[in-house]
C-alpha cells in the first residue's frame, strides 16, 4: 500500500518540487497551497490530491487533513514547507509585520503539526519534516524577525522530538542553505517604514550580495531530495543540511570562535 505525505506550500518552490519527488517515487500526494489556481502542474499529476491549505487559518487546517484521508486512509509524513522572509532593517517592521511572519513561519507549521498528531499517536508512527533554514543556527544581516522564526522553529523541534518519541513520531528539521527559488522574490516582504532613510546605505550595500547568494544557490530539487530523505531513512537523525553549501556554513559555525564567525560573515556581506 502506497504511503502517504502531506506537504504545505506546495505551489512554488521546495514545496512543489517536493511534492513532483515523492509523487515520481510511489507515493501518494497531498499538496496543499493558499491558492488552488497554482496546482495545474502538480493536479494533473497521478496520486496527487491538491487542496487548499493557509497555515494561518486553522479550519482550513484540519479540513484538509480529513480530506486528505478520507482519499487516502491514512497520512504517513507532513511536510511543513510553507513560510516567507520578512527582511529590512528591524526598525521598520511594525508589529502587523512581525506578527504575520510568526503567524506563518512558526503558529502556522505549529497549528499543522498539532492537528496531525492525534493521527500519529493512534497509528503509533508518523513523521513531521519541519522546513526550517541554516537561518535557524546562524545569521545574516537584515533578516531579523526571519531568523527569530527559524530559531523558534529549531528549538520548537529539538523539544518536541523527546515526547513524541514512546509513539514512534520522528521529527526531522531540513535546513537548507541558499536555494534558488522564488523565495528571493514572490516569498520575501521588505519592511518599509516612511521617513525612516538611516539604513538606505547599509541596505544598498548588504541586500544584493543576499540577492546574488539566491541566484547562485542551489535548485530546490536539492533540497525535495533531502526531506525525501529525512522521510525514508528510517532513522532517528534529528537535522539535515540541504544544499547552498548549508553544510560548511554550519560546520564554520560549529567551530570558529564566535566573533570569527561573526567577523566572516560581516566581510561577506557588508564589503
Amino acid at each position: 500500500m502506497s504511503k502517504t505525505v502531506l506537504i504545505t506550500g506546495a505551489s512554488t518552490g521546495i514545496g512543489r518540487a517536493t511534492a513532483q519527488l515523492f509523487q515520481q517515487q510511489g507515493w501518494n500526494v497531498v499538496a496543499t497551497m493558499r491558492d488552488l489556481e497554482r496546482s495545474t502542474e502538480l493536479a494533473n499529476l497521478p496520486n496527487v490530491l491538491c487542496l487548499p491549505l493557509d497555515v494561518t487559518q486553522v479550519e482550513t487546517i484540519q479540513t484538509a487533513l480529513d480530506l486528505a484521508i478520507a482519499k487516502f486512509g491514512t497520512i504517513d509524513v507532513i511536510v511543513n514547507n510553507a513560510g516567507y522572509g520578512l527582511i529590512g532593517a528591524f526598525e521598520a517592521c511594525d508589529l502587523a509585520d512581525i506578527r504575520g511572519q510568526f503567524e506563518t513561519n512558526v503558529f502556522g507549521l505549529m497549528e499543522v503539526t498539532r492537528a496531525i498528531l492525534p493521527h500519529f499517536r493512534l497509528r503509533q508512527q508518523g513523521i513531521v519534516v519541519n522546513v526550517s533554514s541554516i537561518g535557524g543556527r546562524l545569521t545574516f544581516p537584515l533578516y531579523s524577525p526571519y531568523h527569530a522564526t527559524k530559531w523558534a522553529v529549531d528549538g520548537f523541534s529539538e523539544s518536541l522530538q523527546y515526547e513524541l518519541r514512546e509513539f514512534n513520531i520522528k521529527v526531522k528539521i531540513i535546513e537548507p542553505g541558499a536555494i534558488k527559488t522564488d523565495f528571493y522574490s514572490r516569498s520575501m516582504t521588505v519592511a518599509k517604514k516612511a521617513g525612516l532613510t538611516a539604513y538606505d546605505g547599509y541596505i544598498k550595500q548588504t541586500l544584493p550580495k543576499m540577492d546574488r547568494a539566491g541566484a547562485e544557490g542551489s535548485p530546490p530539487e536539492v533540497t525535495a531530495r533531502v526531506i525525501y530523505q529525512a522521510a525514508t531513512d528510517g532513522s532517528w537523525k534529528l537535522r539535515y543540511p540541504a544544499g547552498g553549501n548549508a553544510s560548511f556554513l554550519l560546520v564554520l559555525r560549529k567551530l570558529l570562535p564566535e566573533a570569527w564567525f561573526i567577523g566572516l560573515i560581516r566581510r561577506g556581506m557588508e564589503s
